[in-house]
């Protein structure tokens, strides 16, 4: 139905993030917006012009014809933010082998300040594509949407635009499109954007949901594991998110067991280039 309708930001920001903290990114964003909001049908008179990952812009009835080609039947994606790590390649290639195509889709549109901005993440996945992955199993595609960070709800989102894009899974693992308050507590739980698919039917989501455990590399195995899979005497490896940016500002290639070296070596290049611009102004 057409018309326009009073904003209630509150109301929403309770609806959509399950909390009204103006701290949270997606709560801000409401709080931006104007006081009331227009609904009706949508006519497309011209699409928003783009200039960067051109090739790699592919619409939902694109996908669908490439995935139809390749003759792949059974596709899960992989929504991203950040660049890929090696207990990200392990679950990416863990639902790999139960289906007949994997796309990487990492998300390009607005995000957090302190985000890895979306074209030096491109370059880390096109690299990592390029020496790990099977390019036959693989499409790299961007999925041109802003993150809200509504953590399970946006989870649900995630899943259902994959599935108009015709993808039959969808991986779901720990903290999805969550964040984290002011002092460092999560505004969600670590598992609450796969409980929330409990809640609905296969037929209602129109999509399988592969959920997977926090993964990491354990000494004494000498691989990635999970909770799952991890023996009893597991030695788990890790380096805090603090040390590795520390890492990655001195230009030192942290662990092969953490990621690989050629996604460090774009990371590395990224904030080479970023300090030598602030140092310029």
């Amino acid at each position: 139905m057409a018309g326009i309708f009073p904003l209630d930001k509150k109301k929403e920001a309770l609806a959509v993030y399950g909390t009204d903290e103006e701290a949270h990114p997606g709560v801000q964003q409401i709080l931006k917006m104007g006081d009331f909001l227009v609904g009706g049908r949508i006519s497309l008179f011209d699409r928003p012009a783009h200039t960067d990952f051109l090739e790699y812009r592919l619409d939902p009835k694109q996908t669908r014809e490439l995935f139809q080609k390749k003759n792949w039947k059974r596709v899960v994606a992989f929504q991203t933010r950040n660049p890929i790590h090696r207990a990200h390649e392990y679950l990416t290639k863990c639902a790999l082998e139960t289906v007949d195509g994997l796309m990487i889709h990492p998300l390009v549109g607005e995000t957090k300040g302190d985000d890895v901005p979306a074209r030096v993440r491109m370059e880390c996945y096109k690299v990592l594509i390029d020496k790990y992955y099977p390019k036959d199993h693989v499409l790299l595609s961007v999925f041109p949407a802003a993150m809200r960070y509504a953590g399970p709800r946006e989870a649900v989102w995630h899943a259902i635009c994959r599935k108009n894009y015709g993808c039959t899974h969808f991986i779901v693992g720990r903290d999805h499109a969550g964040c984290s308050k002011p002092d460092g507590k999560p505004y969600y739980g670590s598992y609450d954007a796969q409980l929330i698919f409990d809640e609905f039917t296969p037929e209602e989501i129109g999509i399988e949901i592969y959920k997977f455990e926090h993964s990491f590399y354990d000494k004494k195995t000498g691989g990635i594991v999970s909770f799952k899979t991890a023996p009893a005497d597991a030695d788990q490896f890790s380096v805090s998110g603090t040390k590795l940016r520390e890492m990655l500002r001195a230009g030192q290639i942290p662990p092969p067991e953490i990621t690989r070296p050629e996604v460090a070596q774009v990371l590395i290049e990224a904030m080479r280039e970023k300090a030598a611009v602030s140092d310029k102004s």
